[in-house]
């Protein structure tokens, strides 16, 4: 050993009175060391660091044989004469450290959260003084603290009440699982002081006894004037109301600009009054029923989001609910996601602060709904982060009528899901309003700090049943018996309140009338709402020129022969010295060939192009999803990677000059997480294309939730505009029934109303007109793009560059081939990649009454389009729509009507289809080779 690390060791043991025999104490002060360095006083601290480093341990610890064996040479060599007493202390001391230690790790299992669990004692064997050999008649020794609370020595007694102050009171912390030493260190000293320290003067205990009489007050208003209509009272969890506030108005002292808040229904309508700063008027207009929404569907009460803007002291602060279904926990990558679109759009270094979303779960749904999962995988993702999520949980410790212990989960708690992001979680006790906005600010302070998210678990319980009209004693009778013979909170606190002499019963009598007078008179309740016109910041997002408008509003998405070749060559430049792959270097040389005209466009090519001529024209592109950067099938290689050095290089990032305009992100291998991130995302930023990619079309399924509830109903729900766009990949080729569709029939099934657009391009100057239509048009709505797998390399599917500087998209394609129109009998309606089989064996065949008209958008219809292409043909006999998807699946059954409507009542419609399956498509190679055969003869009359 080191001779300065003898004489700090020399020193210590006067210090400690420390000789051979306290080889235990010091190997149980080490194994303290490794699990937490904080538990150590800073002087063995630096002992411990200074031991050398043993190479079987990969270089982060001493091996523990070296170390026992260090100790014990350093321990006789330094022994002094000692009475057999100290040496019981001694090894007290360690048991006394150790004790300290299972506070901190398990103290939350002890701590009174549980509000209907008052009065019940926890036994936790590892926090009791005969568990690690320690006695009553111990209290009054005096032991070194570790670093319990900045100070040094105690006396047991005070030791043990400290901790049961700081981690067993009515807040129960986990954190101890977190691997970053400082985040642990930095917890640790907050929960002290707030045991040390209190922050609520007289005025401050005032106004949070009013936030939870306007908790309770709306409730109890809504419920005698609205008998037995829903309303997923917040009662029970009353103290969400002014933890929210606190949030708010902390976050806002700090710098915050902007809340994005995602909830599900259970206390919605109480947030959005005291919270939100609603009109009470307009909720009683939504409880009579006489909203009109203008033609639309529109959606029930407790579903609708909200923004506002409050006064704090730090300056205003943007809030944004946003609209959520009933499938709960979906709503939360959709705020996270329109979170990051607010970030972006601002200074990285100022979007962290000033930006912060917050998720409010239900303590069932975040347990049991995977998406939880998914989110939090994202969170420190380099294309999803938000630098921290506050996650509060309204744990009623029941869901819907399921137990939350015995069947709603396997873990201890709900919040367990936070461990695997290393997330601290504070437990606390509903009623206890101070320890709740003591709770809150640690959050906050943490995640600004430590720019993680950070969970709050409001442990409560819910006073009715699921909703107004249920019975919650059917199924959980003991539960209920308990609830029904519990104070609110309010009252609980009001008393304590008057018990403190810091108001009067005559005080909180009054507090009550006034709120229930600013109800009756439909007035605001919120005291920090800024009036609607005087706030000054720009920060809700302007959708107004989108009112009104239609798919099939003209616009030029032609661009110039100089804009083809000089964007063309940029998306080939490289680096000097940058090594590419050999394959990707023959797709980069094939495009410089397309941009100098030597080569005809195919699809890769006219895909980046109109990326490329998007960011010319000075509209941001985010693309995401798994492998958009190569793309699943080899053809985008949008990033290009050197193979010596693995650095990237992003043509397109170089289009404006500027990194930040166009972003490409390979995604975790998420859908349902991933694709509601990506809706939130585009439904905030109107002016940015947002594209998500799936790897193989039918991997949407993994993200149906997100399709049904936002992407193709949200506007007749809500009246949101979004103008996402998602690429499937689809297209028979033999591979099985998994990765052959991207089931266009359930899209289809969906639209109605003008909802979404449906689109099949064939060649690659359409998916590049179609992509610049959906950002350069003013007309915002998802956009579902069947794209191909095997036509991305077709031969035939190629453009000259006059398809994109003469033309625009073309929602119906005419006959390419020179024909006599008047000897065409049959007209083949089709769409993708089967267009092309058809055509080589039509043209093979020399069949001139024959003629294929590719319909690429399928929704809205274009009905006028394909009107004027028939009229051509006056001896049309038979009109034949051919799909390779079953007859069951696809587009047919849904897009018939609309082709009849077109053709008229006595027009022969033919459909040629695989028959109706189960699965997608054929198993065996061979059998889908014969399949698609019999599909291209019976269209073409061959057979």
């Amino acid at each position: 050993m080191a001779t300065t690390q003898q004489t700090t060791f020399e020193k210590m043991r006067k210090d400690s009175m420390l000789d051979g025999s306290s080889a235990v104490y010091l190997e149980s002060m080490y194994e303290s060391y490794l699990e937490d360095p904080s538990s150590v006083t800073d002087n063995w601290r630096r002992y411990f660091d200074e031991l050398p480093v043993d190479s079987e341990s990969n270089g982060s610890e001493a091996h523990h044989s070296v170390v026992r064996d260090q100790f014990r040479n350093l321990g006789m060599k330094l022994q002094a004469a000692t009475v057999s007493g100290d040496d019981a202390h001694r090894e007290k001391q360690v048991k006394v450290l150790q004790l300290i230690n299972s506070y901190r790790f398990l103290g939350h299992m002890k701590a009174k959260t549980n509000p209907l669990a008052e009065g019940e004692v926890v036994n936790v064997p590892e926090l009791t003084l005969a568990y690690h050999s320690l006695s009553k008649s111990d209290l009054e020794t005096v032991f070194n603290t570790g670093s319990l609370a900045g100070v040094d020595d105690l006396k047991l007694k005070d030791i043990v009440a400290r901790l049961e102050g700081i981690y067993c009171d009515t807040t129960g912390a986990q954190y101890m699982y977190i691997s970053n030493t400082e985040e642990k260190r930095w917890i640790q000293g907050e929960l002290a002081r707030n045991y040390t320290t209190s922050t609520f003067d007289t005025e401050r205990r005032k106004y949070l006894l009013k936030q939870l009489v306007a908790a309770e007050g709306l409730e109890r208003y809504l419920g005698s004037k609205y008998v037995g209509q829903k309303r997923f009272s917040l009662e029970g969890g009353d103290s969400l109301v002014p933890m929210l506030d606190e949030l708010i108005q902390h976050t806002g002292s700090q710098g915050m600009r902007e809340i994005v808040i995602g909830m599900a229904h259970r206390g919605r309508l109480n947030v959005l009054i005291n919270i939100m700063g609603k009109s009470p008027a307009m909720l009683f207009n939504e409880f009579a029923g006489s909203v009109d929404n203008g033609g639309r569907s529109g959606d029930v009460k407790y579903h609708m989001g909200y923004s506002s803007d409050m006064q704090t002291k730090g300056g205003p602060v943007h809030l944004a609910m946003a609209f959520n279904p009933s499938h709960l926990e979906i709503v939360g990558p959709v705020v996270i996601g329109a979170s990051r679109a607010r970030q972006d759009r601002r200074d990285p270094e100022d979007a962290r602060r000033s930006v912060m979303p917050i998720v409010i779960h239900g303590d069932a749904a975040l347990a049991g709904q995977g998406v939880n999962m998914e989110m939090l995988n994202m969170s420190d993702t380099r294309g999803y982060h938000t630098h921290g999520t506050i996650h509060i949980v309204v744990n009623n410790q029941v869901g819907f009528t399921t137990s939350a212990i015995a069947d709603a989960r396997s873990t201890e708690y709900c919040t367990d899901i936070a461990k695997m992001i290393g997330s601290p979680v504070f437990h606390v006790n509903a009623d206890d309003p101070e320890a709740v906005i003591n709770v809150t600010r640690m959050a906050v302070d943490y995640r600004a700090k430590f720019r993680k998210d950070v969970f709050i678990d409001l442990v409560c319980y819910r006073r009715h049943g699921h909703n107004e009209a249920d019975e919650p004693s059917a199924t959980q009778p003991l539960m209920y018996k308990k609830i029904k013979a519990r104070a609110t909170a309010q009252s609980l606190y009001a008393e304590r309140l008057i018990k403190a002499g810091v108001v009067t019963k005559e005080d909180v009598a009054g507090y009550i009338a006034d709120y229930r007078k600013a109800l009756e008179d439909g007035a605001s309740t919120v005291p920090h709402l800024i009036p609607e016109g005087q706030h000054q910041q720009d920060f809700p997002i302007n959708w107004a020129r989108f009112g009104g408008t239609s798919w099939d509003d003209e616009v030029d998405t032609t661009i110039t022969e100089e804009a083809y070749k000089r964007l063309g060559m940029a998306l080939t430049t490289a680096p000097e010295g940058f090594r590419l792959n050999a394959r990707v270097k023959a797709v980069v040389k094939k495009r410089e060939q397309m941009a100098n005209l030597e080569a005809p466009a195919d699809w890769g090519f006219g895909e980046n192009l109109a990326y490329a001529s998007i960011l010319d024209g000075g509209n941001p592109i985010r693309i995401s999803g798994e492998d958009v950067g190569r793309g699943t099938f080899f053809h985008r290689h949008a990033v290009f990677h050197e193979q010596d050095t693995g650095k990237l290089h992003i043509p397109l990032e170089h289009i404006d000059n500027d990194p930040k305009s166009f972003a490409i992100i390979d995604s975790l291998l998420s859908e349902e997480a991933v694709l509601a991130f990506e809706y939130g995302y585009a439904a905030t930023e109107a002016d940015k294309l947002v594209i998500w990619e799936a790897q193989f079309g039918d991997f949407a399924n993994g993200a149906q939730m997100v399709i049904d509830q936002f992407i193709s109903s949200a506007h007749q729900k809500w009246a949101l505009h979004c103008g996402l766009v998602m690429l499937l990949p689809h297209g028979y080729e033999g591979m099985g029934p998994e990765h052959s569709s991207a089931r266009l029939e359930r899209f289809m099934q969906l639209c109605a109303q003008e909802n979404m657009q449906v689109c099949v391009p064939s060649t690659p100057a359409q998916i590049f007109h179609m992509l610049r239509r959906q950002i350069c048009r003013d007309y915002r709505t998802p956009l579902i793009v069947m794209t191909p797998k095997s036509l991305l390399r077709h031969p035939a599917a190629v453009n000259e560059m006059a398809d994109f500087t003469e033309h625009g998209f073309q929602n119906v394609i005419d006959e390419v081939n020179d024909m006599d129109v008047n000897k065409v009998t049959d007209v083949i309606l089709c769409s993708g990649k089967i267009y092309y089989e058809l055509l080589d064996r039509r043209n093979s065949e020399a069949l001139e009454h024959v003629a294929i008209v590719r319909v690429e958008q399928l929704y809205p219809f274009p009905a006028i389009d394909l009107d004027k292409i028939l009229a051509k043909y006056p001896n049309i006999e038979k009109h034949i729509w051919v799909q390779e998807e079953p007859f069951n699946q696809g587009a047919w059954l849904s897009i018939q009507p609309a082709i009849r409507e077109v053709l008229g009542e006595d027009a022969k419609l033919v459909p040629v289809t695989r028959a109706s399956m189960a699965a997608p498509a054929e198993g065996s190679h061979k059998a889908h080779v014969i399949a698609q055969e019999k599909i291209i003869v019976t269209a073409l009359g061959l057979g």
